[in-house]
């Protein structure tokens, strides 16, 4: 890991510490985009896992990537949501409950909701997906 990889992770591992320790009251727009806490259970540990995500809005639901910044492999909590789609939202101070729902390149919404978040995240996931020949899938978060 080079010197502005490991920065660049040690600030973001900051950003979700401030965001869990304050319940929301820190860490929303900390980092010129809007971001959310996903907590997803650990498809093999049980445990609860937490991953702050950027994220656009598409009606009532949020969608975040399952970038893991252009690495070959997918995050660990997409595998999570796909085994247990029951997950526990936090955008700023309001925590929900919500259900996960994988978006594919086959699926017919791709488009658009790539679209969507990737302009919200300022074209950074079009860069990630140069990174690597996996499909980037998408993972849209309704409020149940």
């Amino acid at each position: 890991m080079g010197l502005l990889s490991g920065l660049q992770t040690g600030f973001l591992r900051l950003h979700q510490a401030a965001y869990e320790g304050t319940r929301g009251a820190i860490g929303h727009r900390t980092i010129g985009v809007p971001s959310l806490l996903l907590t997803s259970v650990g498809r093999r540990s049980g445990q609860a896992r937490t991953a702050a995500l950027i994220y656009a809005k598409d009606g009532d639901s949020y969608v975040v990537t399952a970038s893991n910044s252009g690495a070959d492999a997918p995050p660990g909590w997409l595998f999570n949501v796909k085994a247990d789609p029951s997950v526990d939202v936090r955008v700023g101070r309001r925590r929900f409950a919500a259900l996960a729902d994988v978006v594919g390149p086959e699926d017919p919404r791709y488009g658009a909701l790539w679209n969507l978040v990737n302009r919200r995240n300022l074209g950074r996931y079009r860069r990630y997906q140069t990174k690597t020949t996996r499909p980037i899938e998408l993972v849209r978060l309704t409020p149940a």
